[in-house]
Order: C-alpha cells, then structure tokens, then sequence
C-alpha cells in the first residue's frame, strides 16, 4: 500500500475549494510498520579512540559496518590528534562518560556484536568490562597496544588490566605478532603455538594476523577449541595499510552480528580486506601510512577535472 493513498482532500463546506487534508493517522501507521517489518537491519557497537585522520579507529570501524551493511554505534574512549604520520595527542574520555554512553546505547538499542579498540587505560579497560557485563552477545576484542605510526596506545598497567578484565569476555582476540608477544610476555613459539597460549588467558577464539610479518605471502591462524584454519594472501606492496587491524575486527563483528559462523566471519572479512588494501592506492591520502578502501566495492566513480562518470 502506498501511504500517499492514504490522504484525503476534503472540500470547504460552503466553497467547495478542497482547503483541509484529513489523514488517516491509525491506518497510515499500521501500513508504516508493515513495511518497516520488512526491513532487517544488525546493529554492531564499536568501543574505541576516535582517529582525527580518519583512517583507524572508531572512523574506520564506522565505514566498515556502512561497507558491509550492517548499522553502527559508537562509544568513543579516546580523542586522538592523528594522521597519517604520527599521533601528537591523546585525551582520555572519562571514565562515567564512557559509561554514559555504553549504557545510553545499550538501554535503547538491540546491539547484535560489539567491537572493542582502544581503550587506553587500566581504568577505561575496568569500566567496560564492567558496564559490559549484562552484555550476552559477540565481542570481538582487537587489542590495540601500538599505533601504526608507532605510537603507544596502551601502558603496562591496562596491558594488565586488559589480560584480567576483559581477554576472558572476547569471543575472539584479534592480536597482531607484536600485540601477541606483548600479552604473552614472550615471542616463543609458531603462530599456532602462540594463539594457544593466548587462549589459557581466556578468549574463546583467537585471529593470529601476519601483517607484520615479511614473507612474500600473508598469513592469518584462526584457533579455537575446534578450529585451526590458515588464511594465505599474497603480501601487497603498500603504504596505505592505516587501520587494517581495526577494519578486519569491525568486519568480523559485522559478520558475526549478521548470525555468521565465526569461521564464515573471519574467511569473508579477511578476503574483503584483501581487496580493500590491494584497491587503496586509488585512494590519496596524507604523506604517511593511508588508509585502506573501505568502499572498494562501492565507490564506482571516476572522477575528472569537469565531470564525473560511473
């Protein structure tokens, strides 16, 4: 039904001229939430720093529920002055206004996963953990401990804090090599043999990621109870690699949000995340480390000095 149908002119008694609309309020409501019913949408919560340059952070994890179609909410824990080259500042949300926001959030809106970044401090990991703890659903942990321009992100005492708090709540730690050594305390062992000493500290899966490596070929270790699964791709040859640890985590909630297998989440984002790193040097953005494409798949535009075609 088309609500517009539901609108009646109704003519002035005396002039016959059609003056008045008269809308059938309750019928036009009813025809409203019929067709809203038809309209499923996944809700992913993002708890994280806000990057300034847009490439990491509560910015990318955004683009990457609107890449992947799935609705996003945000709770910021940090503002960082950043871009493509460094990080020159940090300001630290406090610890109620980031209860604030879980709880605003959560209290109103049914959250399908949720994805959680920087955290920042001790104090900030123990408040989400906390504030989490009504949570049942899916919460993918990225551990963000360095930024990609080397700055750090997290000290020794949340380090801590995160190991107890809120490693035993993930359902899947995404820690790169340099991430993995710093929560083991050591660098011994294979990727699977670290992703298993990852596990005794709690998290039910862990995604060992190989960016950092330098073999020719990529390679990311997906470990849980049941799985041991190895995700190959040929290393690309770029600078524009600026928030990939936080897109494939938010990728991997969208995916999870969606009522995905864990092993169906983690296969589809690590292929979506290839394409979005092979297709960002399209992109031109900042003299440092840019962003990947988000909307590789979606941005058909090719723009010219005059006009733009599609």
């Amino acid at each position: 039904m088309n609500p517009l149908n539901l609108i009646r002119l109704e003519p002035a008694e005396e002039t016959g001229v059609f003056t008045t609309f008269s809308i059938f309020l309750p019928v036009y409501m009813h025809s409203m939430s019929r067709l809203c019913q038809h309209i499923m949408i996944y809700r992913v919560l993002t708890i994280a720093g806000s990057d300034s340059g847009g490439g990491a952070g509560i910015q990318a994890d955004l683009k990457t529920f609107s890449a992947l179609g799935v609705y996003g909410c945000s709770v910021i824990t940090a503002v960082t002055a950043q871009n493509t080259q460094s990080v020159t500042d940090i300001h630290l949300i406090p610890n109620t206004t980031i209860q604030a926001q879980i709880e605003a959030v959560l209290d109103d809106i049914l959250i399908d996963a949720i994805k959680i970044g920087m955290l920042g401090s001790s104090s900030i990991v123990k408040t989400v953990a906390k504030t989490l703890q009504g949570y049942s659903g899916p919460i993918v942990l990225d551990p963000v401990i360095v930024a990609k321009s080397g700055a750090t992100l997290l000290d020794d005492h949340a380090i801590d804090a995160l190991r107890d708090n809120l490693l035993p709540r993930a359902d899947l730690l995404t820690p790169n090599i340099p991430e993995a050594n710093t929560l083991l305390g050591h660098a011994n062992g294979n990727m699977f043999d670290r992703a298993t000493g990852l596990m005794a500290l709690g998290p039910k899966a862990i995604l060992m990621k190989g960016g950092h490596g330098k073999e020719a070929i990529c390679s990311d270790f997906l470990v849980d109870t049941k799985t041991r699964l190895k995700l190959e791709t040929p290393r690309i040859n770029t600078c524009n690699t600026h928030g990939t640890g936080c897109s494939y985590s938010s990728a991997i909630a969208a995916g999870l949000a969606k009522g995905w297998t864990l092993t169906q989440a983690v296969e589809t984002s690590h292929h979506w995340l290839h394409q979005a790193i092979r297709q960002s040097d399209k992109l031109s953005v900042g003299k440092g480390f840019g962003p990947i494409h988000h909307f590789h798949n979606i941005w058909t535009e090719r723009w010219d000095d005059s006009h733009v075609t599609f």
